[in-house]
This record gives C-alpha cells, sequence and structure tokens, in this order.
C-alpha cells in the first residue's frame, strides 16, 4: 500500500486544482455509496493534500515510519487511528492516541462509520472524507446549487480556503448539452447548476483571482462551439461578498458586463460616474437603476425629493440630478436645514437688506438667489420651521424671492433638489409639515436603499474610501484582510455609507503594515471581533485535553497583532511606572508624546488619574 508523509512546511504538499476531487453529490446516501472511490482531504493550518484510500483494507494514521499515511505532527501518536474500508463503507478506529480521535467535533469511542463530508479531527489535523461515486454527474438546479454554494461558503470560513462563484450566460442559439458540456468540462469537485433562464453557475472550491478567471476562460471555451453568444462572470469569496446571494447577483452582473465569448471580473460589473471632482461607484444592481431613473429626472426641471436614511448618499443623488440636467454648468449651492437656527432661515433662504434686522450689517443674497441658473439642495427639509415653509412654497410656485428688509421681488431660475430621512407624510398629519410643500417639492421622489440592503457595494466602497485615504495622507496603498472583509458584510452599518467612510479613513491612520486587520477598526465597527483574536501568549491545551475544532487551528496570530500586544502592554506598563504621567511615560518608551496619546485612546487604555505632565 502506498505510505505518504505529510509535512505542511513542505509546499509541494499543497493542493493543486485536481480534477479528481469531489465533495460528495446532492443525493449522497447516508453511507459510502457503492462503487465509490473514496479519499481524504488532509488540512493542516493553510496546506492540504490528497490521500486516495485503498477499495477493501485498513490504512494506518500516525508519526510511525510504518503509517500508510503518516503526519509529522506532534499532536499525532505513533499509531493515532485506523481506517478501514470494507464492501464500499469507512470507518474509523483510535487506536488509544493521547489526543483522541472527533468526528464531525464529537470524539468517539471504538470505530465509528463514515460518510461522504464527515471531518476527522487527529489532534491539529483535520482528514475530510469523501466519495467519487460511479454515476453520471446531472445539473444542479437551483435550490440544489444554492444549498452546495451555502456549504462551501460555510467550508471557506472554517479553512480559510477561497472560492469562486462563476455565472454563464449562454445568450442566443444555445444549444440543449450546454449544461451537460459545462459538466464534463470541470473539475469533480465543481459544482455546475442552473443559475436561471438560459443561465449557468458553477461553484468552484480552492479558487480565487487569476485562477478562477482561468477556470471561467476555460469554460467559455468549451462552452463555445454550443453556446457562440455566451458570457461570463466570476465573483470570489471574500472579495467580491461573503454570502449566497451576494456571490451570485455579482457573478451575473460581471457576465453582463462581458463582452459576448468573453469573462469579466466583479469589477467589471461597477458602475463609476464622474460627478465634478468625485466619482461614484454602484455596483448594485437597484442602485443601478436607481441613478439610471436621476439621471432621465435630471433632463426635465422637476423638482426632486430624495428620501433615505442618514448617511445613506442623498447628497450625491442629488449632486447626480444637477450634474446630469441642463443647469449642470450653473451653481450648485446646498444648504442643511438641520443645522441652521430657526430666527436665520428666512435670511439664509431668501437674503436680507441692510439693517432688516440688528446686525445685517450689508445686503446679503439668500441662497435661492445664488442658486439662479443651477440647483439649490435642501437637505433635511423636514427640519425647516412652518413659517419658512410658506414663504419657499411660494418662492418655488412664482419663482420670485423678496430679501428680508426689502418690498422689490427679484426673479429666479432655480431647481430644488430636497432631502429627508423622516417620514413627511406622517409630519404633514402631525401638523409639522404642509402637505402642499410636500407636493411641489416631491413632483419626482428617489428613495435610496440603506448600505445594510446593498452588500454588494460594501467591499468596493471599503477600498475606495481606503485608497482616498491612504493617498491623502502620503501613505502606500493598502489592502483589507479577509477577516476584515467577512466583518464589514456583517456589519449592520447604521450609520450607511458615511460610517464605511470613516471606519476606512480611521483605519488608514492607524493601521500599521500594508493591510488592514480587524483590530484597526473603530470599535464601533469591530465590535467583538478585534477581541476576539487569538492571544501569543494563549496557554496550550494540556494532554488528553479536547483538542480545538479544526476551524480554529488555522488560526495563528498575525505578526503585526503580536506588536500591537506587546505595544499596549509596554504603554500600560509605562503608565504604571509614571504614576499615569503621559509625557513622562511616553519618553520611558522612546514614542513621540503626540503618538503616545493616539494610542492611548485607540487601545482603549485607562487614563484614570494620568496626566499630560509632571
Amino acid at each position: 500500500m502506498r505510505r505518504a508523509a505529510w509535512d505542511d512546511t513542505d509546499p509541494s504538499m499543497r493542493l493543486p486544482p485536481d480534477p479528481t476531487e469531489e465533495t460528495k453529490s446532492f443525493a449522497a446516501a447516508s453511507a459510502t455509496p457503492a462503487g465509490a472511490r473514496p479519499h481524504l482531504l488532509v488540512i493542516q493550518g493553510g496546506s492540504s493534500s490528497r490521500f486516495s484510500l485503498p477499495a477493501s483494507g485498513a490504512v494506518l494514521v500516525g508519526r510511525a515510519a510504518e503509517a500508510d499515511l503518516r503526519i509529522e505532527s506532534s499532536a499525532i501518536s505513533r499509531r493515532h487511528a485506523r481506517l478501514m474500508v470494507t464492501d464500499g463503507e469507512v470507518r474509523v478506529a483510535d487506536l488509544e492516541s493521547h489526543n483522541g480521535v472527533r468526528v464531525n467535533g464529537e470524539r468517539i469511542e471504538g470505530a465509528r462509520a463514515l460518510r461522504s463530508g464527515d471531518v476527522i479531527t487527529l489532534g491539529e489535523i483535520a482528514l475530510i472524507l469523501r466519495c467519487e461515486a460511479r454515476v453520471s454527474r446531472r445539473l444542479a438546479d437551483a435550490a440544489q446549487l444554492r444549498q452546495r454554494l451555502e456549504e462551501e461558503i460555510e467550508r471557506a470560513a472554517d479553512y480559510g480556503s477561497p472560492l469562486a462563484v462563476i455565472a454563464v450566460l449562454l445568450g442566443d442559439g444555445a444549444r440543449p448539452e450546454a449544461g451537460q458540456r459545462a459538466i464534463a468540462s470541470v473539475r469533480l469537485m465543481d459544482t455546475v447548476g442552473l443559475g436561471g433562464a438560459a443561465q449557468l453557475a458553477a461553484v468552484f472550491p480552492e479558487l480565487t483571482g487569476d485562477a478562477a478567471l482561468a477556470a471561467a476562460t476555460d469554460l467559455v471555451a468549451a462552452l463555445a462551439p454550443v453556446a457562440p453568444a455566451l458570457r461570463a462572470g466570476v465573483a470570489c469569496l471574500p472579495v467580491d461578498g461573503c454570502d449566497a446571494d451576494t456571490l451570485l447577483s455579482i457573478a451575473r452582473a460581471a457576465a453582463e458586463a462581458a463582452t459576448p465569448g468573453g469573462v469579466a471580473s466583479a469589477a467589471a460589473a461597477t458602475v463609476r460616474h464622474r460627478l465634478g471632482e468625485q466619482t461614484l461607484l454602484l455596483a448594485d444592481p437597484a442602485m443601478i437603476r436607481l441613478y439610471d431613473l436621476i439621471r432621465r429626472l435630471a433632463q426635465s426641471d422637476l423638482p426632486v425629493l430624495v428620501l433615505g436614511e442618514t448617511g445613506a448618499g442623498k447628497e450625491n443623488a442629488a449632486a447626480a440630478v444637477h450634474h446630469w440636467s441642463r443647469r449642470g454648468g450653473g451653481p450648485f449651492v446646498p444648504l442643511n436645514c438641520a443645522t441652521l437656527p430657526e430666527a436665520l432661515v428666512e435670511s439664509e433662504l431668501f437674503g436680507h437688506e441692510k439693517g432688516a434686522f440688528s446686525g445685517a450689517a450689508a445686503a446679503k443674497p439668500g441662497l435661492l438667489e445664488r442658486a439662479s441658473g443651477g440647483t439649490v439642495f435642501l437637505d433635511e427639509v423636514g427640519e425647516l420651521p412652518l413659517g419658512a415653509q410658506a414663504k419657499l412654497l411660494r418662492a418655488l410656485e412664482a419663482k420670485r424671492i423678496t430679501r428680508l428688509g426689502d418690498v422689490r421681488e427679484r426673479e429666479v431660475d432655480i431647481r430644488v433638489v430636497a432631502a429627508t430621512n423622516r417620514d413627511l407624510e406622517a409630519e404633514c398629519k402631525a401638523g409639522r409639515f404642509r402637505q402642499d410643500l410636500l407636493f411641489r417639492l416631491g413632483a419626482a421622489t428617489v428613495d435610496l436603499p440603506p448600505l445594510r440592503q446593498r452588500p454588494r457595494e460594501v467591499p468596493i466602497l471599503a477600498r475606495a474610501f481606503l485608497a482616498e485615504a491612504r493617498e491623502r495622507l502620503g501613505a502606500p496603498p493598502a489592502e483589507l484582510s479577509d477577516a476584515v472583509l467577512r466583518l464589514l458584510a456583517a456589519h449592520a452599518w447604521p450609520g450607511n455609507v458615511r460610517e464605511l467612510k470613516n471606519a476606512m479613513e480611521f483605519a488608514a491612520a492607524t493601521m500599521q503594515g500594508d493591510r488592514v486587520e480587524v483590530w484597526d477598526l473603530p470599535p464601533r465597527t469591530a465590535g467583538r471581533a478585534a477581541e476576539e483574536q487569538p492571544s501569543p501568549g494563549a496557554a496550550t491545551a494540556p494532554p488528553g485535553s479536547a483538542p480545538p475544532p479544526p476551524a480554529e487551528l488555522r488560526r495563528f496570530t498575525p505578526i503585526a497583532e503580536e506588536v500591537r500586544q506587546l505595544e499596549r502592554r509596554r504603554m500600560a506598563e509605562a503608565l504604571e511606572a509614571t504614576g499615569g504621567v503621559q509625557t513622562r511615560a511616553a519618553e520611558l518608551i522612546g514614542m513621540p508624546v503626540r503618538t503616545f496619546v493616539f494610542k492611548l485612546k485607540q487601545y482603549g487604555l485607562s487614563q484614570r488619574g494620568a496626566k499630560s505632565r509632571s
């Protein structure tokens, strides 16, 4: 029997794309199917390798030289476990090993029958049983494809492995055999299914980046004879998204952006609009459709009311209305109605003459007058007092304004875009907002979805904000770690785009190295995730105790985190040694005082009793 020595330090043992590997089929039986060719996927840390099991017989696993599957690890006993293959069934038994044997997290006593997909844990090693059933492969339906994708996403999260989703739009003239041709052209570990009308989708475990694009290119080449007008798109976990819906939709959008016969990455599905000095990034289909509507509305002079939560990007929508209109060359004048004292609202809107009120030392044109020929943006319009609402309505209807302290009317040529996060219908019923003004402002209404409803845009916007912030700081470009991308995808974003931008600016200023980690994010965004990173000083489990699950085995503490924890510890010790005097503590560890004070807040160190000077 073939023996294999496993050593995770040997790069040659890392798993390449293997066309003979397959996860269990959708209709897998409770045991290994008859006629199956079972094998093990051996995982340690970030390394993996395949070990083929015999048609029948026993396989000894351990550190001993005579082991059939020899694993070089101090956590593995010399004779740790035995796998037995009989009549298509695979069983595992613990050979009284030091750290025991677990199947799917449960420690076993004696022998245990295995099913395809079971995870066997031996100390720090994970063995995944996979069986290649000798049956014809069928195209998965949409539900099966989604189930498989969700399973692979969960596995990728557990083991830190990559994953790609490929969407194929078959186009006109595609022949019925396209599905089976796609199945025949991919690895057995991949899944091909129906993605919609004249659409296929494929799940490619262990692939990302250039490898995923290469796989998609190969798939397109295989399908070209039966689908000459096809297009394909690729989305990768976690770079482009962290859930099934997001990955599938991004892959489809990328396919739509591809040229006929071509392959496009998720970046191709991002729509960029230049609004003056600002670039607007859109990736969510709802947002792309919304801005298409805004472009059409911009061609008229209709007032536009933009609805949406705080920080959702209402000013961007207003700027787009102005930029795409015939008034784009004129002034764009914004006013946040919530920031003005009630006594100054009318003066700001309509202007005043000299001596109109105490302190009016000179005449001043109002916002509506200054915006003539262009667009005025009234943000938080629901905050306007009722008196100002009445005058604003008259000004919009007559296109004339009268400055405070003046009797002369002045013509104004303006378009109004208003925005609010309030329910103005409810405000009207409560008597706090004029119904007639709402009708006037809401001739066209645009409702911006919150960021949590457009997860496709989170990683795209995060990278853009990070790049802008690093450039402003004069710092080199930086990347987002996989852990950060997963955290950003899971965050609820109550502050919407504004909160995301603030988080990236914070990270750009505080990060160390060339990659943003969880602990570089502001506490409100990181939450408990930053505290749950493994400590470099964590004690190892005593002999005989239960080993951690495989998901934890791959998580090594990054060097940057060790440096961060050491720095925090030294700062705390210096403060204690100097009685809380920050300047002395900073000198003690050779750190600039301003940096020390900044990091004091960043690390959440107690400042009670701390002093800036002795």
